[in-house]
């Protein structure tokens, strides 16, 4: 319902809307990303399902903003986005809880432009148009990079969805696009890197992946929440113990690409391009750090003019409690 919405509506709709619905009970509804990452592979095997012990329904989604609105709506209680989606959301006091980071963005975010176009490096961006889905840490890095490179104003940035900059990119319509996979592994054949998340992190805009949940849902099922952050951080773990035999031909990049769309040639090195973070490492995340990360994501983005105030703390909006 909130498609058609600039990000400014859709947030303005997400707290007239969101606010005061409940939780629903059955079944868990999951919104989830085309991002490739090792949680996909017990998502593909059904063993949520399994911990949880109760049917849930996955649904897709392009970008962070559409799983914001809809877990604003009560249609969906547990979430995968970004940091800037994340941060606009809270900066609105949505009641939501990041309880696992998910990724810190490296490579598996890029800004790649087209053969052809004559762009060998930034300089050469003046006049351009550039696609990415509007507050998302693609829209949020590329921003950051523009800002580094002092380029803001002198760039056309165009806001569309990963399959449509897919689309826009094989008719020429644009010059060049930051975006995730499986986009990223498909413009990447007939495009040149220009710089990527881990590197405009540096710059000091950083990016990374959660998951939340709303907060009436987690309140009411914490065992819920915690069943599915120990089968997450169980797929970290074996990615991290195995991550060698994760091939283009074994199973577990077969579930991946089967489940994202990726080409399964291109999940190896996707899966590369970010790091997830153990139990341990979450522990120090999540207790000491995200809050302040979220932070530094909203004050870019007012800065921006993409949000209207920062909260004075974004702990509330946090919790190491389900990974214990």
């Amino acid at each position: 319902m909130f498609q058609h919405l600039s990000p400014r509506r859709l947030f303005a709709a997400i707290a007239l809307a969101g606010l005061s619905l409940s939780a629903q009970a059955a079944p868990l509804t999951i919104g989830y990303q085309t991002g490739v990452d090792p949680s996909k592979v017990p998502q593909a095997d059904g063993a949520y399902e399994k911990a949880i012990g109760q049917p849930i329904d996955w649904r897709r989604f392009n970008a962070g903003p559409e799983v914001v609105a809809a877990i604003a709506s009560g249609d969906v209680q547990i979430g995968n986005l970004g940091s800037s989606p994340l941060a606009a959301a809270a900066s609105r006091k949505l009641p939501i809880v990041a309880f696992i980071v998910s990724a810190q963005i490296n490579s598996a975010e890029a800004l790649v432009v087209r053969n052809g176009t004559g762009i060998e490096d930034y300089t050469q961006l003046v006049g351009k148009t550039i696609a990415t889905p509007f507050v998302s840490t693609s829209h949020y890095s590329l921003l950051g990079a523009l800002k580094h490179w002092g380029l803001e104003g002198k760039v056309k940035v165009v806001n569309l969805q990963p399959a449509q900059i897919a689309a826009a990119w094989k008719r020429g319509d644009i010059d060049g696009a930051f975006v995730w996979s499986p986009a990223l592994g498909e413009i990447r054949k007939t495009g040149k890197v220009l710089t990527d998340a881990a590197e405009v992190g540096g710059w000091g805009a950083p990016t990374f992946e959660v998951w939340v949940a709303r907060k009436d849902y987690a309140e009411k099922n914490p065992q819920v929440i915690a069943q599915f952050a120990k089968v997450t951080l169980q797929a970290y773990a074996d990615y991290a113990a195995h991550k060698a035999q994760w091939t283009e031909a074994s199973e577990p990049v077969k579930k991946i690409a089967r489940l994202t769309g990726s080409n399964a040639a291109d999940v190896p090195e996707l899966l590369a391009g970010s790091a997830y973070p153990d139990t341990a490492a979450q522990q120090t995340e999540l207790k000491n750090e995200t809050a302040k990360a979220i932070a530094r994501t909203a004050e870019f983005l007012k800065e921006q003019g993409k949000i209207e105030s920062v909260l004075p703390d974004y702990a509330p909006y946090v919790s190491a409690q389900f990974v214990q």
